[in-house]
């Protein structure tokens, strides 16, 4: 028996082109199915990040509106009855919970009921809400500048202005009874 020993730069006489292009194609085909599934990756990660960043959670959020001046606004009031617009500016020297939510947002109607309790309990003490249908006052937006103007970047948002109209805390998602209580508490004792 003889066995052929080739040195590492030469080539066996008789391979031909044909071996040539199956292995060429199996390593394109391997290239293929790897790149493919380092997509399919980094696009499952990009969708779960976009489709759920807050669900579950009640961030405080960072807002350059923080110490600052609440933007001014006025707004139609959302209500089966006739009433009078509501402008922002005129509620200075009230605390004032301002919620951004969507009827299509569910954490936007668990909310709501939490919302509602609070707001019965706390509206002698003078603080002014603004949210979800429910029995105290609600604005409606009919073209998104004072979404954009606070720099909502998704829905529930809540800002929390002092009796100043300084923005003194941003909460991203869904709000608990303990952050609820922690922020009013803190806009209640502000000077």
């Amino acid at each position: 028996m003889e066995v052929e020993s080739l040195s590492p730069g030469e080539t066996k006489a008789g391979t031909g082109a044909g071996e040539h292009r199956r292995n060429g194609g199996k390593r394109r085909i391997a290239v293929f199915l790897v790149v493919g599934l380092l997509c399919v990756g980094l696009l499952a990660l990009l969708g779960s990040q976009i489709l759920a960043p807050a669900q579950g959670q009640t961030n405080p959020g960072s807002s350059p509106l923080l110490g600052h001046p609440a933007p001014d606004f006025t707004l139609a009031t959302l209500s089966s009855h006739p009433a009078p617009a509501v402008h922002l500016a005129g509620l200075k020297g009230k605390q004032v919970m301002l919620n951004f939510w969507a009827s299509w947002c569910d954490a936007c109607k668990q909310e709501a009921a939490l919302l509602q309790t609070t707001w019965q309990r706390v509206q002698a003490q003078g603080v002014v809400f603004r949210t979800f249908g429910v029995t105290y006052p609600n604005v409606v937006e009919p073209n998104g500048s004072v979404t954009i103007n606070y720099g909502v970047t998704g829905v529930p948002e809540t800002f929390f202005h002092d009796r100043h109209g300084v923005v003194v805390q941003k909460v991203i998602g869904e709000l608990t009874e303990q952050t609820l209580q922690s922020n009013l508490q803190a806009i209640l004792r502000s000077t």
